[in-house]
């Protein structure tokens, strides 16, 4: 698919903040791609479509979860992971995008897993560092993928991790495996 026929069909799903931030990821994405050696062509595609169903009704995703048999336990989490996989089937059955290694770049975008491939890393981490987002840590982040995806993707892992224990908030267990995968293979 076709970078503007991509976006023409995000633009209906998103708000215009929400566009705006997909076009920071889309930016950020290629470049973290080209850095790193991901596809940058996919990486253009999953960046696109990586917010597809974040506004979809909880209704319609939660009914999404269980018809696909997706994890059932992600229902017993916040609503907010529930966008990636959700995204990554309407994107396939809606867009009529195909290509497995996208789509799982847009499933794990949110909770990560373990084994990422470096297409899903650099979805990640775009989302993550895109130019728009202004929280406490991301400059940290951003410094290290100027560099070292790997390194980049355990410090944001890691902090939002913090972020959600800090909140008492529950911590999807994938998001715990991603961390314990990803510091358990550092380069030496």
């Amino acid at each position: 698919m076709e970078r503007n026929e991509a976006l023409r069909l995000v633009k209906k799903q998103l708000t215009e903040h929400r566009y705006e931030h997909t076009l920071g990821v889309m930016k950020t994405a290629i470049d973290l791609a080209e850095r790193f050696g991901a596809d940058p062509q996919k990486a253009e595609l999953a960046a696109i479509f990586h917010d597809y169903a974040k506004f979809r009704p909880k209704e319609e995703m939660r009914k999404i979860i269980l018809e696909q048999e997706m994890p059932v336990d992600l229902l017993q989490y916040n609503s907010e992971l529930w966008h990636a996989p959700v995204g990554a089937y309407l994107v396939k059955t809606e867009a009529g995008l195909t290509d497995n290694e996208t789509l799982q770049a847009i499933r794990f975008h949110t909770s990560g897993r373990p084994g990422m491939t470096q297409l899903e890393k650099v979805i990640y981490l775009a989302d993550y560092i895109e130019p728009g987002r202004r929280f406490p840590g991301v400059d940290e982040v951003r410094k290290l993928a100027e560099t070292d995806l790997h390194s980049a993707l355990i410090q944001s892992v890691k902090n939002t991790i913090q972020f959600l224990m800090n909140r008492n908030q529950p911590v999807y267990p994938d998001t715990f495996k991603t961390y314990n995968d990803l510091v358990n293979n550092m380069e030496d």
